[in-house]
């Protein structure tokens, strides 16, 4: 059918042919001026033609997406009208007959949309999914296009649901989500009341009939993590939703998988084994292979392992020059993370990182910087006798100083040594001048480096001297050796000897336990040393790191030498995950479950996926608590945890980790003082993921305290603390529970002895992490101190493992303080620390400084009030062998300020109060006039040539003085 122009009202009309000239109706659509090549399709045509009558013309106007409006104007108005009613009744078929072609869709659709109002299963991710991804191709490809007015309202309203459903998914999984788990929690309330032997709390009935394609369960200390792994399978089973052998328990330890099997079996009756990781990967190995490999002894014994390495060193030391080198030269230069003095802003912090990292040489003394011990390793290597800061053997005139103890004396050639710690600096008129850490007295210290040199001078002794700028310009050893060239000849001591030196101090323990934990988690990763490399030298880690490689990487090779054939639970991991991977093994597994999630490792997640990847609809159901993430050292990366939707979630309207956290929150456990104590400590890392702890009960006790301990009074004061114990009231039927946690095994008091001396007692002793899923009444943790094996270890958070780990954890002592956290949440009524006086634990001083952690105030007042004026750090009192009281800085190596104890009552400080010139004992009340040299002394009377006159009290390290005046002499 066509409709044309009149000649003469064309001409008329359209004299340029500006406007089409005819329209003709042909089996796509409407061709414009009869062309085929010029035609408006009915898929294109977005409404139905419209005519428009004139006195002498009537126009028809065809709309369309692509070409707009297409105008004829023709004359005869029951032409045009045929002509239009012919267009339309097409443009209807059309567009009826594109909807009819795919009913059988569109009724899938909207069935399974219309099934979200009351869904059956929970709408997870994996499940819609697939249906709106056919939904948005449906719309692309045609909803979009279907004009209104071609189908009818009858289909305008039902396309609406799926247009619906395209323009806002995930508002309508979500309102689906919310009424199926309303719905599901009201079904089950009977299982959920008995499935445990207490009825499940709110969260927990939550957590479990959610059923994302991930889901975090976060089950902080005590929260009956455990009841909702097993009722979480038996939920499955009971529902419906799975059959035995389509859900997979995973737990880290045996006896944890054999719970779980035996708690499933019991709530359901149906047998679903729990396994191991390394059971399931030797079952996946065993069946692609036809037999399982032989494991390495040292696979199951940590011990073994660690051993193993410590053989792998003297074998290389022994063996291997160029290791050997590398090994000693680690030992002896590289073994601490060196600081910079620069960076600390005052004397207390650097004094405090000093005693901290223990710097021992391997001749055995502590020294007080990092540089010091390289020169005295240095020393030792080759073979050069010499003394560390021994009294200058000549007189010297009296100062008012301590006696000159010089850096090193070389004994075979009457050599001085004395470190500087100067570095240098251009300023801007470009001259260079010498500077000094920022809490050194510069002018002071310029001042005693003229003096030192002017004593050995004025004494003709040999002075070689060696500065901290040498050391940031990598040439302090090179430098010192042509320094000593004239007057020393070198004679290297035989690596072994070195070696053996090493053993003997406990360094390579140490060590092994770094390297065991590298060694691991290089390769769970599945790294390479080349990628460790250049990784060091992004993060600008300098040389220490390239020195551990160098011995890392003959030590890897070694060690996987030795397996000769076997295989370690890395290996085990890493090819059941690569047969899963390349689809070598089936994976009949539908849920996934996995226990203690925190402790996951990067090949276990690697395994987890691949079996999750095999089935479209497969979830991952994880309980963990990165507050409880502890076992690096193991493999364990709590950055998966933290990525936890990235790594395993789902996808759904244009997002990639879709998955459900579910906060248990509730502690069966601790009381409120310790458990919110221990969330707010925890916390203090930004990194911790934020939940909520409410507590088991509230105390109106003191539920944590410190009790000081000093050189030989520990287990004294222990006997001390399970004797208060004694007197509080014990569980009805029960003896009250005492456990013993220390950071090391070597802590351990001796629990047999103690358990005779308190029969009534339940006493056990445990490591931190051996006490994990413990609890008792009473913890007291036992060795909180400060240095390289106390509490925070120092061995545990090496920045080295960052080389092994997708992110670093910059927050200082990351681990550390989750091991304090498991500490303190063992704990029902109460916490005890035992630190040392002297060397507190960072922890502890946290602990007591921090109103919000709720330690008695007392202790606070009498152990931080003290401050030393001449470091910052604190004032500790002692007693001397003649029973006189006094004073000492904590830093007493490093600092050595002592002051008497009041000489009125002979028992407090006389401190400053306020800014008054005097300082006022604290037990009597006695006032003295301050020094006016130090900020610590007060001025007593004193004799001298010319009579009496006021010195100060810490004479001779301060020679303030003042006259004696007429109210002086009254007081």
């Amino acid at each position: 059918m066509e409709l044309s122009q009149q000649p003469l009202l064309g001409f008329l009309l359209n004299p340029f042919g500006r406007t089409p000239r005819s329209l003709k109706l042909v089996e796509h659509g409407v061709a414009i001026d009869g062309s085929t090549r010029n035609v408006v399709t009915f898929a294109e045509i977005s409404s139905p033609p419209s005519i428009k009558n004139g006195l002498f013309v009537s126009s028809i106007t065809l709309a369309s997406d692509h070409a707009g409006e297409t105008r004829l104007r023709a004359g005869g108005k029951a032409r045009a009208e045929t002509f239009r009613q012919a267009i339309e009744e097409a443009w209807r078929a059309f567009n009826l007959a594109e909807l009819s072609q795919e009913a059988d869709q569109i009724n899938h659709l909207l069935q399974e949309i219309g099934d979200l109002k009351s869904p059956a299963a929970y709408p997870a991710a994996c499940r819609l999914h697939p249906i709106l991804s056919q939904a948005q191709k449906l719309d692309s490809r045609l909803l979009r296009k279907l004009r209104a007015e071609a189908i009818g309202i009858e289909h305008v309203e039902k396309l609406a649901v799926i247009r619906d459903f395209v323009e806002k998914p995930s508002v309508l999984r979500a309102r689906a989500i919310k009424t199926f788990v309303d719905a599901e929690l009201a079904r089950w309330e009977e299982f959920f009341d008995t499935v445990e032997a207490k009825p499940l709390t709110p969260e927990q009935r939550l957590s479990i009939v959610v059923d994302e394609d991930a889901t975090l369960v976060l089950a902080g200390a005590g929260s009956g993590k455990t009841s909702v792994i097993t009722a979480k399978a038996a939920y499955l089973l009971k529902a419906g939703i799975r059959t035995a052998d389509q859900v997979l328990l995973l737990a880290f330890a045996k006896d944890a998988a054999t719970e779980m099997s035996e708690r499933v079996e019991a709530r359901c009756g149906a047998p679903v084994q729990a396994r191991t990781f390394h059971a399931l990967a030797y079952d996946i190995i065993g069946s692609v292979e036809g037999s399982k490999p032989a494991l390495a002894a040292h696979s199951t014994d940590d011990t073994a392992f660690l051993a193993l390495l410590q053989q792998i060193f003297k074998d290389l030391v022994a063996t291997t020059s160029d290791v050997a080198h590398a090994i000693i030269n680690w030992f002896s230069q590289f073994l601490n993370e060196p600081h910079n003095d620069w960076d600390y802003q005052s004397k207390h912090d650097w004094y405090s990182q000093v005693e901290q990292l223990d710097l021992r040489t391997l001749q055995g003394e502590q020294v007080k910087s990092f540089e010091e011990l390289q020169i005295a390793n240095w020393l030792y290597q080759n073979g050069v006798a010499y003394e560390y800061e021994p009294n200058y053997p000549h007189p010297l005139p009296k100062n008012g100083k301590r006696d000159y103890t010089p850096d090193f004396h070389l004994i075979e050639s009457d050599v001085y040594i004395e470190h500087f710690g100067v570095r240098r600096e251009r300023t801007r008129d470009g001259q260079e001048r010498l500077t000094t850490a920022p809490f050194v007295d510069r002018e002071d210290y310029l001042a005693g480096m003229n003096w030192k040199r002017q004593v050995h001078s004025d004494n003709r002794t040999t002075l070689i001297e060696t500065y901290s700028y040498e050391r940031q310009e990598g040439r302090l050893l090179d430098a010192l050796t042509k320094k000593l060239e004239p007057y020393v000849t070198l004679n290297p001591r035989p690596l072994a000897t070195i070696f053996d030196r090493v053993i003997e101090m406990g360094q390579v323990d140490a060590f092994t336990r770094v390297l065991g934990t590298f060694l691991r988690q290089f390769k769970s990763g599945g790294y390479h040393v080349e990628h460790c490399l250049e990784k060091a030298d992004r993060l600008k880690m300098g040389p220490r790191a390239r020195a551990f490689l160098s011995v890392f990487d003959p030590v890897r090779r070694e060690y996987e030498k030795r397996l000769d054939g076997r295989i370690d639970f890395e290996d085990m991991i890493l090819r059941a995950a690569n047969y899963v991977e390349e689809g070598r093994f089936k994976s009949p597994f539908r849920h996934i479950l996995v226990d203690e999630f925190q402790d996951i490792s990067q090949s276990r997640a690697r395994l987890i996926l691949a079996l999750k990847a095999q089935h479209q609809d497969a979830r991952v159901f994880a309980v963990g608590d990165d507050w409880q993430s502890i076992y690096r050292f193991a493999g364990s990366d709590i950055h998966i945890m933290r990525g936890f939707g990235r790594k395993f979630g789902g996808r759904f309207d244009d997002e990639n980790d879709i998955h459900r956290t579910v906060d248990l929150g509730r502690t069966f456990r601790s009381v409120d003082k310790i458990a919110l104590a221990a969330r707010h400590f925890v916390l203090r890392n930004p990194a911790q993921i934020t939940k909520t702890v409410i507590p088991a009960g509230e105390s109106k006790e003191t539920a944590i305290r410190v009790v000081w301990t000093h050189k030989h009074d520990g287990m004294d004061k222990l006997k001390q603390v399970l004797s208060s114990f004694a007197d509080l009231p014990a569980p009805a039927g029960k003896k009250t529970s005492v456990l013993l946690l220390g950071r090391y095994r070597h802590v351990d008091p001796g629990i047999r002895d103690l358990q005779r001396s308190f029969p009534n007692m339940s006493l056990s002793y445990k490591t931190i992490h051996a006490s994990k899923g413990l609890e008792a009444d009473h913890v007291v943790l036992l060795g909180a101190d400060r240095g390289r094996i106390g509490f925070p270890s120092e061995i545990t958070d090496d920045p080295l493992l960052s080389l092994v780990s997708p992110e670093a954890e910059p927050f200082e002592n990351a681990e550390e303080r989750r091991v304090m956290y498991v500490a303190m949440t063992r704990a029902r009524f109460s916490l005890t620390i035992l630190a040392s006086e002297s060397r507190p634990s960072v922890f502890v001083t946290e602990l007591l400084k921090n109103p919000e952690y709720g330690l008695p105030r007392d202790i606070e007042a009498a152990t931080l009030q003290n401050l030393c004026g001449e470091c910052g750090g604190r004032l500790l009192p002692a007693t001397s062998k003649a029973d006189r009281n006094w004073y000492r800085c904590e830093h007493v190596r490093l600092c050595g300020n002592i002051l008497p104890a009041c000489p009125t009552c002979g028992r407090g400080l006389p401190r400053h109060r306020d800014e008054s010139d005097e300082l006022i004992c604290p037990a009597c009340s006695t006032s003295f006039p301050a020094c006016p040299s130090c900020s610590d002394g007060w001025l007593v009377e004193r004799k001298g040539k010319y009579g009496s006159f006021l010195g100060c009290v810490r004479y001779p390290a301060c020679t303030g003085k003042a006259r004696k005046s007429h109210q002086t002499a009254q007081r």
